[in-house]
């Protein structure tokens, strides 16, 4: 996993070289895109995902329904819909484009690219990927925030997708 190739790019998006996933996550700071797919269901609830224990980021958090990588040499939206196919068997989707932004850690900076999509199911979640996924009514997610229950990426774009609704 660690050999994965990803994009490096600049503030604007544009691709300006190349990093394994252990650089992009080494504190190197070098910046790279990633996808995330807000579900909701038609009842305004929100899917999220457990992340495996097994995650070199922020293992056992809820987090984005779907979130990952784009790999060096692919487009945004297609990484998108293999992210949405690989973790959770989701394949007929229409993607809404909501908004981008840099959000940095302490092992890594991306520019995540978000999107948003109304989906019933089903879903198939993969074991290797995720631990548990289910939708989450918006109030029980206001809740929990602050809790150590989701990822701090979660929480702080939950609040830009809540402006965004």
């Amino acid at each position: 996993m660690n050999a994965e190739l990803f994009p490096l790019i600049d503030e604007e998006g544009n691709v300006v070289g190349k990093a394994t996933r252990a650089e992009c996550h080494s504190g190197s700071m070098l910046l790279h895109p990633v996808v995330h797919l807000h579900i909701f269901n038609k009842a305004g609830d929100l899917f999220l995902q457990k992340r495996s224990m097994s995650k070199d980021i922020q293992p056992g958090k809820w987090d984005t329904a779907v979130g990952g990588h784009v790999d060096y040499g692919e487009q945004v939206e297609d990484a998108l819909r293999r992210e949405a196919r690989e973790e959770l068997g989701v394949q007929q989707f229409q993607p809404t484009f909501l908004f981008r932004y840099i959000f940095q850690s302490k092992v890594e900076r991306e520019m995540v690219n978000a999107y948003r999509t109304v989906y019933e199911g089903p879903f198939t979640v993969d074991p290797v990927e995720l631990d548990d996924a289910r939708f989450w009514p918006l109030a029980e997610i206001e809740a929990n925030i602050g809790k150590g229950i989701f990822t701090p990426n979660f929480e702080s774009e939950f609040l830009k997708l809540k402006a965004a609704l």
